[in-house]
């Protein structure tokens, strides 16, 4: 799905979010703003804790914030009730998890359909079937997550993320769990599907190198944004 890049996809407002109770609360959103235009890429970062997982999963609709706003695609996730958020995130949202999230008793295509289905597509294993084929897994359709490798399963894991056509993709490490070239691979893929849809992607990583792909990065530490600046040119890529 295509976004004006004038048109912000992702606006966060005064985001505060504490999680646990008591003693152990943490803080984990002091009071973010954030605005992210139809088209980019941006790459989270910031040392282990300071929030920005948190982040984007109260951008993925996830979590929900305590006090604040967060509108996604031109919907406020922060004023609806869980199944309406479902229903942004079933339409306009695609997810990428470092550790795949596949179900591991559904091949290849009934993770990718399976979720179309539950969002009413009639045509949920067709489009499944075209999605992995355009990431590579023609021949794997009906392998179970346990047959395929690491760079395989994360592969059906954004056929899935992208067959919604979904307005933003967010990902989360996800070449966390993945060798270097395999990595490199999926990173390769991810960044080529983003810019050939026309999506916005919002990536958390550790990975300096991949963090620098993006148009922008966005440093998060202790809750806060303590930088964001665009990066110098674009990310070539092929897949």
């Amino acid at each position: 799905m295509s976004q004006s890049v004038d048109k912000p996809i992702v606006l966060l407002r005064k985001a505060n979010l504490t999680l646990g109770d008591g003693a152990s609360s943490v803080h984990v959103l002091k009071g973010i703003d954030l605005d992210i235009s139809g088209g980019q890429s941006v790459g989270i970062v910031g040392p282990s804790g300071s929030g920005k997982s948190t982040l984007l999963m109260v951008v993925a609709g996830l979590e929900r914030l305590d006090t604040g706003e967060v509108h996604v695609a031109g919907h406020p996730l922060h004023g609806l009730d869980e199944d309406a958020v479902a229903a942004v995130r079933g339409s306009s949202i695609g997810i990428v998890f470092q550790s795949f999230h596949l179900i591991p008793n559904m091949t290849a295509l009934e993770n990718v359909a399976v979720p179309l289905e539950l969002a009413g597509r009639a045509d949920a294993f067709e489009r499944a079937r075209e999605e992995l084929v355009a990431v590579g897994l023609g021949e794997r359709l009906t392998h179970y997550p346990g047959q395929l490798s690491g760079g395989e399963q994360q592969r059906v894991a954004i056929a899935r993320a992208l067959a919604p056509d979904p307005a933003l993709i967010v990902a989360d490490e996800p070449t966390g769990n993945l060798d270097g070239d395999t990595g490199r691979q999926i990173a390769d893929l991810l960044f080529a599907k983003q810019a050939e849809r026309g999506a916005t992607l919002l990536l958390v990583t550790h990975d300096p190198s991949l963090a620098s792909r993006c148009n922008r990065q966005v440093s998060v530490r202790s809750g806060l944004i303590v930088d964001d600046s665009a990066v110098a040119g674009e990310a070539k890529v092929s897949a």
